[in-house]
């Protein structure tokens, strides 16, 4: 991909893409600008080449969790240290790899990611699927991660995404508020995809404090495993009653997934902390600046960050 990618600038001067591409692809330069100036993300190389081969999502995860624990598997790489997931740009590789989680008798799951992050350290490439998605995916997922690029801390998976959401979300209302005005319909779908995402949030959350008593009570691996059951499908009546005050798509997926400690410890991944890192913004006068420039000093004391940040705002 890196190799295959070409300048943002060559591309627009060519008949290589579609008008509305062009339209779309306008818009990185400018989010970058916005990213760094405004919100205070570093500034690297990335976004300003295009890979043209392929508008399929460029990364499969693979996620794995024990059946009776909310704990998700990890695998550890230089530099990053422990992931709570694995990347492939093959599908097949990825179906094998969830076919040796299953033979451990774990919860699996596979699923897509839109973009990803090298931390800055290679020239990430803008893909043909941000661009043949909405204005304002795309938005949100440059600024996700940009974020990577600015904040990343080795082993904390929830920190890591849990921030790149909120900046990401909260960015791109700013920066449509900003570019478009308050009454644009861009602004206006922002707003609705940061409601979307304090509702789910809440959603998301309840269920796994439910699922942590579970799997803390000395019940039988097998009373477990059918309790979680039973659990799984409540929550699914709850989520078909929820849905109706989304004001998005965004959510309404889970409704369609087989429910399992994989999928939800993924999903919390992105979304179960995000009402802590709405707290911390709050806290910094709602400025995402001066909330990042507190969180890269407060993640230089040793412990797990999330239940620190906890502790801060109690």
């Amino acid at each position: 991909m890196l190799n295959g990618s070409v300048p943002i600038e060559k591309v627009m001067k060519e008949d290589t893409l579609t008008p509305i591409q062009k339209d779309q692809l306008s818009l990185v330069a400018a989010v970058k600008a916005f990213g760094e100036d405004e919100l205070g993300l570093k500034k690297t190389a990335s976004y300003e080449t295009i890979y043209l081969g392929s508008n399929e999502s460029p990364i499969y995860v693979v996620s794995a969790a024990p059946k009776d624990r909310l704990t998700l598997i990890t695998w550890w790489f230089p530099v990053v240290g422990r992931m709570p997931y694995l990347g492939f740009f093959d599908l097949n590789r990825a179906k094998a790899e969830k076919e040796k989680l299953l033979e451990r008798d774990l919860d699996t799951i596979i699923g897509q990611a839109e973009a990803y992050s090298t931390l800055g350290w290679f020239q990430d490439p803008v893909t043909l699927n941000l661009i043949d998605g909405s204005s304002l995916s795309l938005v949100e997922t440059i600024l996700h991660e940009m974020t990577h690029a600015t904040l990343y801390v080795k082993g904390q998976g929830e920190f890591n995404e849990g921030l790149a959401v909120l900046v990401g979300k909260r960015g791109a209302f700013l920066f449509m508020e900003k570019t478009y005005g308050s009454s644009h319909p861009l602004t206006v779908e922002a707003a609705k995809s940061l409601h979307d995402e304090a509702l789910f949030s809440s959603f998301l959350a309840s269920l796994l404090e439910e699922l942590e008593d579970l799997y803390n009570s000395p019940k039988t691996y097998e009373e477990k495993l059918a309790q979680r059951e039973r659990i799984f499908a409540r929550a699914l009546q709850e989520f078909g009653a929820l849905k109706s005050r989304l004001k998005t798509a965004r959510f309404l997926a889970f409704e369609k997934r087989s429910l399992n400690n994989a999928y939800l410890m993924a999903l919390g991944l992105y979304h179960r902390h995000y009402h802590t890192f709405e707290s911390v913004l709050k806290k910094r006068d709602n400025a995402v600046k001066p909330m990042l420039s507190f969180l890269k000093d407060f993640v230089k004391e040793d412990g797990h960050i999330m239940e620190r940040l906890q502790s801060w705002l109690e």
